[in-house]
């Protein structure tokens, strides 16, 4: 597996934000789950439901084609509810959220849940993270030269099981990335835009209610003529017309505003 961002001795450093499209088997069906009416004579005993993992501390394997085998370790962030199968997981040193159905992909090898979960931590400026979900922001990063690099991107929401973290997207590489935001704004790298009603997605009014497109299929046509299809897996909230989309060829979580995008 690879990412265009790396964070590496306490800097953050950007390399080529373009992705390829990632060779992976296609998506298998779920095996859908069926009520049994109960029969006369001796009860069949109930199988527990699997623990959850979510929070959970992992590590695996990873084994594409003819490539030897790397290690991952990394988080598990949350199950996506329209796809079971499907987790969300923060690699350690990378900053991007990857999409991977741990136990049916078969380029995960050796998946071990290990005993340690990630331990909750109190945010310190509730207001100010609450302010800044949904809202557009410069992101300054550190280059290899020392220099600063300016990157428009949306602030999406807080990452469930880590508080002070936050999912973001940038206009230039639409996937789904998270740091800890109110720590860059204190230090003066995060600067919150002004609202623009020409640019800025739609936005949730009081007592408006949007139709969820969480769980529709999406097909996407680039330049060069390659369709991507894919799931909408997440609608985000204060902003509706914005959604994550998992494609079937790839393992990365791409953010797109449905409305203008497609």
């Amino acid at each position: 597996m690879k990412t265009p961002f790396r964070k590496t001795a306490g800097q953050r450093s950007r390399a080529d934000a373009g992705h390829a499209g990632v060779s992976a088997s296609k998506m298998k069906k779920r095996t859908s789950h069926r009520k049994h009416r109960s029969s006369v004579g001796p009860r069949t005993p109930v199988s527990q439901p699997p623990r959850s993992i979510i929070g959970c501390r992992i590590r695996h394997g990873w084994k594409e084609g003819n490539s030897p085998v790397t290690k991952w370790k990394g988080t598990v962030l949350d199950q996506v509810p329209v796809n079971p199968s499907l987790y969300l997981i923060k690699y350690d040193g990378f900053d991007c959220v990857y999409g991977l159905e741990l136990n049916k992909d078969e380029r995960i090898c050796a998946l071990e849940i290990l005993p340690d979960r990630v331990a909750t931590s109190q945010i310190n400026d509730a207001h100010l993270a609450d302010t800044m979900i949904g809202k557009a922001v410069k992101h300054m990063f550190e280059t290899q030269d020392g220099s600063k690099e300016e990157w428009r991107g949306m602030v999406l929401a807080r990452v469930p099981i880590m508080n002070t973290w936050f999912y973001i997207t940038y206009e230039k590489d639409p996937v789904l990335y998270m740091y800890q935001l109110l720590d860059d704004y204190k230090e003066g790298d995060l600067h919150i835009i002004p609202d623009s009603i020409d640019s800025s997605p739609a936005e949730r009014k009081p007592g408006e209610v949007w139709d969820s497109l969480v769980g529709k299929q999406v097909e996407y046509a680039k330049e060069d003529g390659y369709k991507r299809t894919g799931m909408v897996i997440h609608q985000v909230e204060t902003k509706p017309s914005v959604c994550f989309i998992k494609f079937d060829d790839d393992f990365h979580i791409y953010v797109y505003d449905l409305v203008k995008t497609f």
